[in-house]
């Protein structure tokens, strides 16, 4: 190839035996037999392991060097000796026998080694991400990435969309997350913020006359981190398509991570048709908007159970009367499992925050009857119809929570997880995605009592425009979906509220004058009044998509440079302090509290 190298570490074989080859890599491993040192030289594409003998003049220089220094090496190919083959390397059959050796690059003791996959502190790992990607299963996780979005990008063009790039720097957003704002030099006192989201400007591409639109869009939020969302920045595959309706949406995200997740992966698909489940059912079954179908365990309402005379379990009688709903897991025959399998459930219950989880077990000598902490406060006929609501049989088991209803819903879908995952009943096999639909437009607030928006303001209601009833807002559903995989929301999308009128009236429901909408979406509405098709979109996170491919559970570990917790990167120290003369040209003030 050139001078540092006439092959890479990942691609001599027996065909090249006998032929003289230069490599150049990181030192990856040594091992010292004595009169042998066998070297394990690593790049991009492989490691080829190297050997040199004692009486050779570099075998002092290569016995000092220190692991993760650059070398080029010199050698001889020769076929590995029977049984000291590495059939998990592509080179395994073969070594070099280094005739001459030159260090390109030393290097220093290492924070972290590169050989090996054990874990280390985060914070150690970010600080030296450099030498963190050098790792094996890092290093795969990114070429991962890179596949995957080369895939995606050539896969919208074959679908006849166009690919374009939106601003940067842009106006605040009202909704959504806390921006991250730049001033601006040029417009003392007034800022940019870096785009949540392309929102605006894909929908201002539709009303440009363009068809289908798609981006790998960098988005910036200042939000919290968790396992699944990056702070500070993420990418999203923008996609925007002009004159469809929801389920032509569908169709184009259906087919493409079907392909997507297929080709890259090799866990089988539940189901290549998405299935569709409303919001309300979602939170009613799963007691989250994210579910994962790979679970069977199903949430149901049993409250008026206890509103019955027959069932004397008070604390929960006295609860229902004051307003509080009772919901339920059943856990099919678990008659024969210990009493820890259920204690735990409680405990975990009680770590979570809550008041723990009630448990019995069915049975039936004679008659039916429940066995537990709790059981002797139902009758047969109040078990029956715990029976029929919840489609049980003799055997099985059931975990009750009481409580606000919110307040129910989140535990329980954390129970959820919890029991399926004790009693191993997903498969992590397998991808289960689905499409929630049919959000409500509007929420209330539960700190003001005010009417806000609760997902999209941009989306369109449901139903005739002319029929809607605008002055019970919080039954108005729109066509917002999400779409989800395995638990993990992997976007939001809408069909777009293209009428101005009907954009002024609902956000006038969520508390905007039009002179609020005028000034915070004024390139919006303006657009729109000047003929607008009807449009829609999602925006898959490449991010998350990616951590799924790659069976992780933390989006860190699919992100080159990811920040830490605090959106700090400790590599490149930033945020940092900046300078009173960088301060002036903008004409800023710092005002920080003194500790």
């Amino acid at each position: 190839m050139n001078k540092f190298r006439t092959h890479n570490c990942g691609e001599l074989g027996l065909e090249d035996i006998n032929k003289t080859v230069t490599l150049s890599g990181w030192l990856h491993r040594k091992r010292d037999h004595g009169n042998l040192l066998f070297i394990d030289l690593r790049d991009h594409y492989g490691i080829t392991q190297c050997v040199i003998e004692n009486e050779n003049k570099n075998f002092n220089f290569l016995d000092k060097v220190k692991p993760e220094s650059v070398l080029k090496i010199t050698g001889k190919v020769i076929q590995r000796s029977k049984g000291t083959e590495n059939t998990d390397l592509k080179t395994g059959k073969i070594e070099i026998s280094i005739q001459s050796c030159e260090s390109l690059s030393n290097s220093n003791e290492l924070p972290i080694p590169v050989f090996g996959e054990q874990d280390y502190p985060e914070d150690i790992r970010l600080k030296y991400r450099f030498l963190d990607l050098r790792r094996d299963e890092m290093h795969q996780n990114i070429i991962l990435r890179s596949k995957v979005i080369s895939y995606i990008r050539t896969e919208m063009l074959k679908l006849g969309f166009l690919e374009f790039q939106t601003p940067i720097l842009t106006s605040s957003s009202p909704e959504g997350a806390r921006d991250f704002l730049v001033p601006s030099r040029l417009n003392p006192g007034k800022f940019y913020a870096l785009p949540q989201a392309p929102q605006q400007f894909k929908q201002l591409i539709m009303v440009s006359g363009f068809d289908k639109y798609f981006q790998i869009a960098p988005c910036f939020r200042d939000e919290d981190a968790r396992a699944d969302r990056s702070p500070g920045e993420f990418y999203q595959l923008d996609l925007e398509m002009s004159f469809v309706e929801q389920e032509d949406v569908f169709q184009v995200v259906e087919k493409l991570m079907v392909s997507l997740f297929k080709k890259f992966s090799s866990n089988t698909i539940l189901s290549e048709n998405f299935p569709r489940i409303s919001y309300s059912d979602s939170m009613e079954r799963y007691g989250t908007d994210k579910p994962d179908l790979r679970n069977p365990l199903i949430i149901n309402d049993i409250t008026n159970i206890f509103k019955r005379d027959d069932v004397k379990f008070e604390i929960f009688k006295n609860l229902v009367s004051s307003g509080a709903v009772v919901k339920v897991i059943k856990t099919e025959n678990t008659k024969n499992m210990p009493r820890s399998f259920f204690d735990n459930i409680d405990n975990w219950a009680k770590d979570q925050g809550a008041s723990g989880l009630a448990y019995f077990t069915l049975e039936e000598d004679k008659k039916i009857k429940a066995k537990g902490p709790i059981g002797k406060f139902f009758s047969e006929e109040s078990l029956k119809e715990l029976i029929k609501i919840c489609n049980a049989k003799i055997g099985d088991s059931f975990f009750l929570a009481c409580g606000k209803l919110k307040e129910i819903q989140k535990i329980l879908s954390n129970a959820r997880e919890k029991i399926a995952r004790d009693l191993q009943l997903i498969n992590d096999e397998t991808f289960a995605f689905c499409w929630i639909v049919d959000y409500p437009m509007f929420e209330l607030d539960e700190k003001t009592n005010k009417i806000k928006f609760s997902h999209n303001p941009f989306s369109m209601p449901q139903g005739d425009l002319k029929k809607i009833d605008f002055s019970n807002p919080l039954e108005i559903k729109a066509y917002q979906y999400d779409i989800v995989c395995n638990g993990v929301e992997l976007s939001s999308g809408a069909i777009r509220n293209h009428l101005p009128d009907l954009m002024y009236k609902l956000f006038s429901i969520a508390g905007y004058s039009k002179n609020q909408v005028d000034e915070k979406f004024s390139g919006m509405i303006n657009a729109l009044s000047y003929g607008a098709p009807p449009h829609g979109g999602i925006a898959p996170g490449v991010d998350r998509i990616v951590m799924l491919l790659a069976n992780k559970q933390n989006i860190r570990e699919v992100t080159l440079f990811p920040m830490n917790q605090n959106a700090q990167d400790l590599m490149m120290q930033a945020p940092c302090n900046v300078s009173n003369e960088q301060l002036n040209e903008l004409k800023l003030k710092l005002n920080l509290k003194k500790n």
